[in-house]
């Protein structure tokens, strides 16, 4: 998936993934997934997406700061 968010490229082809969280099972309609990713600039994104039901029902990317990675990482 590709996004541009402030005159920024997202793109999960050219990114590399640093982590992916997941909960539930592939056909839970309440389950989803959190992938983390670092672009070649070195900035970070989540690509999002789930169930109906779940909180990422639509699949999105979505900026992370540098600060919030950290934490992302240990809470997941």
């Amino acid at each position: 998936m590709k996004k541009i968010i402030c005159k920024c490229e997202y793109d999960t082809e050219t990114a590399e993934l640093v982590k992916k969280y997941t909960v539930g099972e592939f056909g839970d309609p309440a389950g989803y997934e959190e992938s983390l990713y670092q672009t070649p600039t070195g900035s970070y994104f989540l690509y999002v997406n789930g169930g109906a039901d779940s909180v990422y029902p639509v699949e999105d990317i979505k900026r992370i700061g540098k600060n919030k990675v950290e934490a992302w990482i240990a809470e997941h």
